[in-house]
This record gives structure tokens, sequence and C-alpha cells, in this order.
């Protein structure tokens, strides 16, 4: 069964998405609806695996792990790429990695404090038995990461 988004649907989770910790109360305030309301409509997007969870956004330069860069990981064969993800994982500095096609078979992102830790954790990974190289690009600048522009244009296709 398919859940079918409304107006006031798209609203909420507008507002979620920008603050997961906006009490419902201030979002029924601005929806003129009972928190009572919102609570139901958030439970519902939930059950149907719209919502799943909420996350909270970290301040990494403040936290002193302001160093971004992308790892590209080559393997010896794809067949080895679940025993290499379940050691990347180990490495608490990946923060991201995709199984992907073309040029590499997984692709990373890490956080590290500067340069130098930054080279120890593409060590780390370049250690891991099966990879057989990897290619690192440094992130100057998170210039986008808007999670609203892709979901109001997911609204205008429903």
């Amino acid at each position: 069964m398919k859940f079918k988004l409304d107006q006031t649907d798209q609203s909420i989770l507008d507002m979620l998405i920008e603050n997961t910790r906006t009490p419902f109360t201030d979002i029924a305030k601005k929806h003129g609806i009972s928190a009572g309301t919102v609570h139901v409509r958030v439970k519902k997007m939930e059950e149907a695996g719209i919502i799943t969870g909420s996350s909270l956004r970290l301040d990494y330069e403040k936290l002193g792990y302001s160093f971004i860069a992308y790892v590209g990981i080559y393997l010896q064969k794809t067949s080895q790429t679940q025993f290499v993800l379940e050691r990347i994982s180990e490495i608490p500095f990946v923060t991201v990695a995709h199984v992907t096609t073309g040029k590499f078979n997984i692709f990373c992102k890490i956080r590290a404090k500067n340069t130098s830790h930054a080279k120890d954790v593409i060590y780390a990974i370049d250690d891991i038995e099966g990879v057989t190289r990897t290619e690192t690009m440094i992130s100057l600048e998170e210039s986008i990461n808007d999670k609203k522009r892709l979901m109001h244009s997911i609204f205008r296709t429903l």
C-alpha cells in the first residue's frame, strides 16, 4: 500500500527536516492543528516507512574533525566486497561507504583531524586484505548539503 502525503504531511516533514527536535506543539501551532494530530500523522509516516528515525547534525569543525576526504577503493576481486566493507566499518573515521560501479569498487567519505590523521585512516583502508589500491580526493569545502531541495522536488512529482 502506497502512503499518500498531503500538503500538511509535506509541511510537517519540511519542519522536521529543518530541525528534527521541533516540538509537535510548535508544528501544530504553525498549521492550526492539534499536537495530537501532528503526532498521529508522524506515526503514520513512520509506519509507512517514510520517516525512519531522526538524526542529529554535528559541527565537526568545532569537534576538531573538519578535514573531509573521499577515498575510491579498488579491490582485487569483486567477491571481496562484503569482507572489505566489514573491515571498513571498523574504522570509525569512515562515515559513508558506497558499493559503486565504474572506476572504484567502493567509494568512502572520511572525516579526520588533519592531513596526517587522514593519511593514517587511508593507510588503514589500504592495509585491508583485498584492497589493491586507493585513490583519494580532498574536499576543499562542502558547498551543497540540502536534503530539503530533493524533498521538495519529490513532493512536486507526487
